[in-house]
């Protein structure tokens, strides 16, 4: 979908959302046994993967209530258009789940179900969920619109055997080291380092954490666009250059937009990955867990003026259930039962990503050393995304436009600040302009 299209459907759902009549029929009763629809997001491998590791825990669900659940597993790339359309058309499932960036812009259409108290308690309260997991489920002072169920941040895979036989000893800390790890570990058919480059939301969370190193933002506090500042363009430009100056990214990273460098990291093409939640995906390459570690993601050393010490995007999943759902209350008890302490040990395990639920931790899984990690960047080197409703259009167009440029880099020609400059104010133009 091109980012004037996503414009348009976005404001058509500001305007049409909040008219729905009813979804049509997804979730419909068949003698007397309810069925609800529900889009899973790509937490897995694959796709597949993921309907492997979900089935199993909704035929468990069904053994419980009699509710059946049918899974549809949607990914990154098309989910958020998918929303997008569904909140227009009405044609939408019961329960989904959305990245929880996108809170804001999707709390706007009206589309979603609020949480409010009487809601949270039907689905077990508010107190079973962490503070900080909630904070990025919808725009502040309003009742949110979905609840947690995957937390995340970034970190930064490294592959412990190429790192030796390099004569590397401990992971990179600031940027400057990976670049010069990275060129030592570049050789041959392996890179240093992967970039998921073709994909746009995956794009724009590197976009946040180098802008706030580079003392930047991207809205103000009037939750106007401030793309194209020049804080902005540096951050943009160190990124970039991973591929376009520095040679440690190899230029078919470009259509790389399905967990694909995850795929060259655990099969030994790559050195190093940044990355939210890798370890599902390395394992399903049969990698060995002795053989790779996970470390806090660089920072920028020196700091640029005003540069923050942020490292990672309060990353997670949330899941929401459409307000004209048919089935509200069974699927208040699907919401219920996927953010139990039971089932946020058995997902958040399998997908190696963090509970969103005090009785979770519990579980010996999430005492280890890389959930500690992650714990601690979560609790002081990460910042949510801004909680605006245009926060979805700077993913689409600020990520579109880095993959523009990544596209550049990668046929040879050379990325300026002027290109990103001009790549980052068409952008916000058009955030202002209403898509």
């Amino acid at each position: 979908m091109s980012p004037r299209r996503f414009g348009l459907l976005a404001a058509a759902a500001l305007l049409v959302a909040p008219a729905l009549i009813g979804c049509s029929d997804n979730g419909s009763s068949d003698g007397g046994s309810t069925t609800l629809t529900y889009w899973a997001s790509n937490q897995g491998s694959s796709l597949d993967n993921d309907k492997q590791v979900l089935q199993p825990e909704l035929d468990k669900f069904k053994q419980q209530t009699g509710i059946t659940v049918k899974l549809e597993v949607i990914g990154w790339p098309d989910l958020l258009n998918r929303i997008l359309a569904a909140t227009t058309s009405g044609e939408g499932p019961d329960v989904l789940n959305i990245g929880n960036t996108w809170s804001a812009t999707l709390q706007a259409t009206g589309a979603l179900l609020p949480f409010d108290d009487a809601t949270m308690s039907a689905i077990g309260g508010k107190d079973r969920f962490l503070a900080g997991s909630l904070s990025a489920t919808g725009a502040p002072g309003k009742p949110p619109t979905a609840v947690p169920i995957y937390s995340l941040a970034y970190g930064l895979y490294y592959n412990k055997k190429m790192f030796a036989a390099a004569g590397i000893a401990n992971p990179p800390a600031t940027w400057s080291e990976l670049v010069t790890d990275a060129k030592k570990l570049t050789h041959g058919n392996q890179w240093g380092l992967a970039l998921e480059a073709g994909n746009p939301t995956e794009n724009s969370h590197h976009a946040f954490a180098f802008s706030e190193q580079y003392g930047g933002s991207w809205f103000d506090s009037a939750g106007k666009p401030t793309f194209d500042t020049d804080a902005n363009v540096a951050a943009l430009k160190r990124y970039i250059d991973f591929m376009a100056t520095d040679k440690i990214v190899n230029p078919s990273d470009v259509q790389y937009t399905n967990n694909t460098s995850i795929t060259d990291f655990a099969t030994g093409k790559a050195a190093m990955i940044l990355w939210q939640a890798a370890d599902s995906g390395i394992k399903t390459h049969g990698m060995n867990p002795d053989d790779y570690g996970v470390a806090p993601v660089p920072f920028e050393d020196p700091a640029p003026a005003g540069g923050k010490h942020v490292n990672s995007m309060v990353a997670g999943i949330n899941m929401a259930v459409f307000s004209n759902t048919k089935h509200k209350d069974a699927a208040l008890k699907f919401v219920k039962f996927m953010t139990s302490d039971a089932e946020q040990m058995t997902l958040n395990k399998t997908y190696a990503s963090l509970p969103t639920v005090q009785g979770a931790y519990s579980d010996p899984a999430f005492q280890t050393a890389t959930v500690k990690m992650y714990q601690q960047v979560l609790s002081s080197t990460a910042a949510p995304l801004p909680a605006v409703p245009e926060e979805s259009q700077f993913e689409t167009l600020v990520g579109g436009a880095m993959k523009d440029l990544f596209a550049e880099a990668a046929s040879g020609k050379a990325v300026t600040d002027a290109d990103i400059k001009s790549k980052l104010t068409a952008a916000q133009q058009q955030v202002k302009a209403g898509g």
